[in-house]
């Protein structure tokens, strides 16, 4: 009975990742809206900055990344209209759906995260030493902001899309995802020579272990309301 439900819960997974996938495509605009947003602020950067030093481009590059993910993720639930979650609340398992967003958010942002990553290596260089340790810090991120920034878009979207809402409950969860992302990519950039790198990774991990923990015990009485 247990494996049934199992197999359940990841095919209405699967059909609502591809959901998500199909409407990105047909309604390209969206993605295409951040992509200007990533290049434009990318483009600003260069052009204010006579030299951009390592220090520098570490703490721009997350920066970046961190609003690059509001933007792309606040439209999560603000897409879905009243009729279309009424749909959804007959026939979805409410921890299939938020687990779908998060997945197709986590992907959305690693390719957002490799184009900022390239795009602004091309205009300010490309200080990264240990790529493989900085391409951990991005998968890590990736999937912390996805997390954070689903279910307080969930949250929002029940407030009536308050996106001041959305800041203050997004405030103090992200911080120390931050904090550690810099830490742990200063590292990969040769800025400090930590030993502690491993602790790092490992609270990263918790980090998301725990968020996802809250997601799912928290977001079916959320889906209810």
């Amino acid at each position: 009975m247990v494996f049934l439900r199992s197999m359940q819960l990841v095919r209405e997974i699967i059909h609502l990742f591809r959901k998500d996938l199909l409407l990105e495509f047909r309604s390209s605009y969206a993605i295409s809206g951040i992509l200007l947003y990533v290049f434009s602020t990318i483009f600003i950067i260069y052009t204010s900055f006579v030299d951009i030093t390592t220090p520098v481009w570490n703490v721009l590059f997350w920066v970046i990344m961190l609003f690059t993910s509001i933007n792309a993720i606040v439209k999560s639930f603000v897409q879905e209209s009243n009729n279309r979650q009424l749909y959804y609340y007959v026939l979805a398992n409410p921890t299939a759906l938020i687990l779908a967003k998060i997945l197709y958010n986590i992907l959305l942002l690693l390719l957002l995260s490799v184009l900022i990553w390239l795009s602004f290596s091309f205009v300010a260089g490309n200080p990264v030493l240990r790529t493989g340790q900085f391409l951990l810090a991005i998968f890590l991120g990736s999937v912390g902001f996805s997390i954070t920034f689903t279910f307080v878009a969930a949250i929002s979207a029940k407030a009536d899309n308050n996106a001041t809402l959305m800041a203050i409950l997004s405030f103090p969860l992200i911080i120390p995802i931050l904090m550690t992302l810099i830490k742990l990519s200063a590292s990969a950039v040769g800025l400090i020579q930590d030993t502690g790198i491993t602790k790092d990774i490992l609270m990263l991990l918790a980090i998301d272990m725990i968020l996802v923990a809250m997601t799912f015990i928290l977001y079916p009485f959320l889906w209810r309301d």
